[in-house]
């Protein structure tokens, strides 16, 4: 039998995760889902006695999650773990059986996993994709997007521009075949609010240039109460924008921008080229599509003057600042606003 891919969801714990090479899940009172008889039925009648005021809709589907993950995923499956505080994906391979850790403070349900590629930003899938891995359930099975997962988790670099064009340049998409309960929930206000991040994260890494890319740095400045302007193009990793608060920009401080359209990693060295110019006095920005590695971040952390903005961080800015941005934009980036069914709704 084939392996079966999983989507995971934990928003409890964070890098112990890839650290220690687990998945794990909640209902902790539950106990080791082993010594519980009778499959499905004795998970239901467990977490009733746990939850005597749960609908019998959502007792039902907790006891699919439980029973998924003690005795239907694999060894050799395929897990995908999107990484609610960064949000990146980590892919991996369950490499054992389930069991029950006592002594952990929360999230006792484990299962061991080999991690092959960890910190991916989400951009490397298309919006199909995504939304697709944006499951409202906490454990599901992906089904229409397995050849995307396999492309990424066979690729032979970490480069996560690289790695998003072989995904682009896949000849079919899985068909919606074998589409199960599982799959039939609702939209809610989170799952559409992470689609229409990640929208906006394709349209600026995929539908403008980079050259655009600088000059909406610019226009996110202007609309959160800075001058800036940017500076010849030159493709040399120079500084791209630059901001400030008086309007002849003869005052300190002065804001140093570097522009980078790409959603892969910035590391350390591209930090410390953007500081190299950083003189008396002056600030310094960072702006790009992907994250930041830890030795970047290090940087941040003990230099005064450095901000560097990650992709959602951007996404933020264009969301917050929406109906301030030039009509060009709001063009490129078409959205509106809507209300929508709470997370909490029953």
């Amino acid at each position: 039998m084939a392996e079966q891919i999983w989507g995971i969801h934990n928003d409890t714990l964070t890098h112990e995760l890839v650290d220690r090479g687990f998945v794990s899940i909640g209902w902790d009172g539950l106990g080791d889902l082993t010594q519980i008889r009778r499959g499905r039925e004795g998970l239901k009648k467990a977490l009733t006695v746990l939850e005597p005021n749960a609908k019998v809709q959502s007792i039902a589907g907790q006891a699919g999650v439980l029973f998924r993950f003690a005795h239907e995923i694999r060894v050799g499956d395929i897990v995908v773990a999107p990484y609610k505080p960064d949000s990146t994906i980590n892919i991996g391979v369950v490499t054992g059986a389930y069991y029950f850790e006592a002594d952990a403070p929360t999230h006792r349900h484990r299962r061991r996993v080999r991690w092959v590629k960890t910190e991916l930003p989400r951009a490397v899938f298309p919006q199909s994709a995504l939304y697709e891995l944006g499951s409202a359930l906490t454990l599901f099975q992906v089904k229409r997007h397995t050849t995307e997962v396999r492309t990424v988790m066979a690729a032979d670099t970490d480069d996560a521009d690289a790695i998003a064009e072989a995904v682009d340049t896949l000849p079919g998409r899985t068909s919606l075949d074998d589409i199960d309960d599982q799959e039939q929930e609702q939209p809610r206000a989170s799952r559409i609010e992470r689609h229409t991040r990640d929208f906006i994260l394709e349209v600026l890494s995929t539908r403008i240039t980079p050259r655009d890319f600088e000059e909406l740095s610019a226009d996110l400045l202007r609309v959160i109460g800075y001058q800036a302007r940017v500076t010849q193009y030159s493709q040399d990793g120079g500084i791209d924008v630059i901001a400030h608060k008086d309007p002849l920009g003869i005052e300190p401080p002065l804001i140093k921008t570097q522009c980078k359209q790409k959603v892969s990693t910035v590391g350390s060295p591209e930090v410390n080229q953007l500081i190299g110019t950083q003189g008396a006095g002056e600030l310094c920005l960072f702006f790009t599509l992907g994250g930041y590695s830890k030795d970047a971040l290090a940087i941040e952390r003990q230099r005064t003057g450095l901000r560097l903005l990650s992709g959602e961080d951007i996404v933020s800015l264009v969301m917050d600042n929406y109906d301030r941005l030039p009509e060009r934009w709001r063009r490129i980036v078409p959205l509106t606003a809507v209300l929508v069914v709470s997370d909490e709704a029953e």
